[in-house]
């Protein structure tokens, strides 16, 4: 039976619109595309989500590998506010959840002060029965080690766990741990799996 609902953030949560980001910052959309995903992809911003690289090193990192768009890349990152835009119906689902009885939790890859600007007004936080977010064990997913940390932290077991994650080889790690796991799709499809489980349907 499942009693304990695992989030992450990013494509679950809220949504990134890290493309329009981009072109705020002055870049054309195809532009913004092969850039956005060439640093979201790289080692830097992962390292950045473990902790392991300040946020001014990664502006001066990217700067140097792309130094046509130092600028671009700068406003980009330091005007995290532009990233995301919140999905309140799911958060008031997750408040039904938690009404219900199951304990929810993060797990989610993050950067410290996105982190805490994307999530400073998020009504889902306060429903929180836990949380692991990736600065703050210097870990990242689809690594086993923070799938592990969080169990263990608040003593889960694995069999009782639902996860959902917008990746496919986050949700293949959970699974191979043992946790029945959702690779998200959409915005829809994320609320239609929160009604499935408010319906009895995945249980």
């Amino acid at each position: 039976m499942i009693r304990n609902i695992i989030f992450d953030v990013g494509n679950v949560l809220m949504e990134y619109r890290w493309i329009d980001a981009l072109v705020d910052t002055g870049l054309d959309r195809e532009k913004a595309i092969q850039l956005g995903t060439t640093m979201l992809e790289d080692e830097l911003w992962v390292m950045h989500d473990a902790d392991t690289i300040s946020r001014d090193d990664l502006i001066t990192e990217f700067g140097k590998r792309y130094p046509e768009y130092k600028e671009n890349i700068k406003e980009f990152i330091i005007h995290g506010e532009r990233m995301n835009i919140p999905r309140p119906e799911v958060w008031e689902k997750i408040h039904i959840l938690k009404e219900k009885g199951y304990r929810i939790y993060l797990l989610s890859n993050y950067s410290k002060y996105l982190f805490e600007m994307h999530t400073k007004d998020a009504a889902f936080m306060d429903d929180l029965d836990g949380r692991l977010v990736s600065y703050e064990v210097h870990q990242v997913k689809p690594d086993r080690d923070i799938y592990e940390t969080l169990l263990k932290r608040y003593d889960l077991d694995p069999k009782e766990c639902l996860f959902l994650d917008d990746r496919k080889e986050n949700t293949d790690t959970a699974e191979s741990l043992g946790i029945k796991s959702v690779t998200i799709e959409s915005r829809q499809h994320v609320n239609s799996v929160i009604d499935d489980i408010l319906n009895g349907k995945i249980s």
